[in-house]
Parts: structure tokens; sequence; C-alpha cells
């Protein structure tokens, strides 16, 4: 998305004002982050065809663009783009349309765009054994990490991500004061559907946690040339999760390290399991599932609304 760039005034300033919009009526962050990024794709795309104004844009357009983005190859993996990509995409459209009409910069009758049907993929859950070779694989000093740091922060990445079964979005938006240390306690405050809640961490996490906040994420944020910072002092970052250039770490960040760590554990099946951070939060309700845990408690640990979206990882672990 980012690699889309709009050169029309008039379009970055509706990116800018979508954008604003969005966070007025109550939008989550992540979505206030990521939907004028998806629309900019759409804006790059009129350029090309020599629509630089606003005005100008007609519900034909939409429809070809749409239209090209589920005929579009992707570009990293080959083949198509994928069901979920194309339907966020789906959504940023009709919610922009929504965002001309309410505002009265442009009335564009209504296009019905299908989206994609999603298949989950639960079957993606990772073992046991290869959680542990992860966190491994954050000890093993080579040439993909500029500093020890960046490893130390992995691992917190891992212990948070998995032990306390966040969606990915909620572990970008992550904050250092939504850490309690003393109660070992994590506060979600961007939940789906704009839920929050409390999860208790671990030792093991509180650990791994620990290290990262004393040890590397000041050191992180100094790499822009700051000024480090004590834990005490958290008014220049908000972020949990700080990447090499100071910043906070977008979920595509997130998944790049993921990949890196599976690809130096050396482990064929693990590497072809092509593991997420959303993998991650399947495993751990999967194991916590087999070795006894209630569903109801799963099912609060993970947000879920019902039983019903908890009641997926009943079958898979009967094969953990």
């Amino acid at each position: 998305m980012k690699k889309s760039p709009v050169k029309s005034d008039n379009f970055k300033y509706i990116e800018e004002s979508f954008g604003e919009w969005l966070q007025v009526n109550g939008y989550a962050d992540f979505t206030v982050y990521s939907m004028p990024l998806q629309l900019r794709e759409f804006f790059n795309w009129l350029e090309k065809r020599n629509i630089i104004l606003i005005k100008d844009v007609v519900p034909e357009h939409i429809k070809k663009y749409y239209k090209q983005l589920k005929q579009r190859a992707n570009t990293k993996k080959g083949g198509a783009l994928g069901a979920g990509y194309i339907n966020k995409h789906r959504q940023t459209l009709t919610t922009f349309l929504n965002y001309l009409r309410q505002s009265g910069r442009l009335i564009i009758p209504y296009v019905k765009l299908e989206g994609l049907p999603v298949i989950k993929e639960h079957n993606k859950v990772l073992t046991v054994e290869e959680i542990k070779q992860l966190y491994e694989a954050t000890y093993v000093a080579d040439g993909s990490y500029h500093d020890p740091e960046t490893s130390i922060r992995d691992r917190a990445m891992l212990s948070i991500v998995y032990g306390c079964g966040l969606r990915r979005g909620e572990a970008t938006l992550l904050n250092v004061d939504d850490i309690d240390l003393d109660s070992s306690t994590l506060h979600v405050k961007h939940g789906k559907n704009y839920k929050e809640r409390i999860i208790p961490i671990s030792k093991k996490t509180k650990k791994d946690v620990e290290d990262y906040l004393y040890n590397a994420r000041s050191i992180l944020l100094a790499s822009k040339g700051r000024t480090v910072l004590a834990f005490a002092n958290k008014t220049d970052q908000p972020a949990f999760f700080i990447s090499a250039r100071g910043q906070r770490m977008s979920s595509c960040n997130m998944n790049v390290r993921l990949k890196q760590l599976v690809f130096k554990t050396n482990n064929a099946e693990l590497i072809e399991k092509e593991a997420s951070l959303h993998t991650l939060r399947h495993s751990i309700a999967t194991h916590l599932l087999a070795n006894g845990m209630k569903i109801e408690k799963i099912a609060k640990l993970l947000g879920h609304s019902s039983l019903e979206s908890t009641q997926i990882y009943t079958h898979l672990a009967e094969t953990v």
C-alpha cells in the first residue's frame, strides 16, 4: 500500500479528510490508519488513468478498479490476491462512498461490490514444539539481526502475541501503559467491536516483557537519534513494539520478523505452514483447550463475543 504514491493535491486532501472522518465517527485506531492507505491505492489507480479530481470519479471507475483487484496477481506469493485482502478494499471503498455522501463532497449512486468468500485457515496451528523452536530462534545470532535488541523485542513479541492470544491489530496498537507489571496484566483497549479486556500475563511473558522494556526498547528508540529514555519516561513514544527506526511497528513489520524466525528454525514443516501473527493466536487457543482450560475462559481471553467463535478450536485440540 505504501508503494502507491499519490501526486494530486486534491486526492491527498481527500485522503487526510477521510482519515479524520473515520476518527470522528468512532472507527478503531487501526481502521483509521489502514483505510486511508487502501484508499490511496484507488487514487493511484485513478491517476494512472489521468483522473486527478474527486469530482470526476464515477461509479464505473469504482467497478473497474474493484474488478482489476479480483483479477490482479499477487506479486509476493504468486496466484491471485487473497479474499481477505480484496474484501478489506471493498469495505474501504464502501465506507469511502458513505464519507463522500455524508460530507457532501460527491454523491455517487450506490455501487454494488460483491465480496469473496474467505476460507478460514484454522488448520494452520503450530505445535508446542514449534512454538519452542521459535523462541529458541530469537537466541540464535546471525546476519538477519541488526543488533541484539531486535531479538529481545522479537522474543517479547512472541510472548505477547502467543501468550496473550492477541489479534494482530491489538498487538500493533499496544502501548507501554497498557501493560501493568505490578499486577501482571495486559489491558487490550482496541479490541474488535471496540471491546476492552484485561489479560493476565504469565511469569515467562512478564520476564520477556521486562527484558525488552529495560534492556532493548529505549535503545531502539535512540536508534533514530533520540535521547535514551528510562522506562519510567513514556512520553516520547507510547507504542510498546518499536521498529529498528524507532517507530511503532506495523502488523506487516511483525509478520516479517516472525517469518524470519520461522526460517531460522530450519524446520521444513514449520516453514511450509507459513505462520503469521494470527497463527500464533490460533495456536494458543488450541493448546489451552488441549490442556483442559474451559472454553468460556478461552473465549474471554481471546475477546470473542460468543462461544461459537471459540468452538472452532475444539476439533483442532484433539490433534495436538
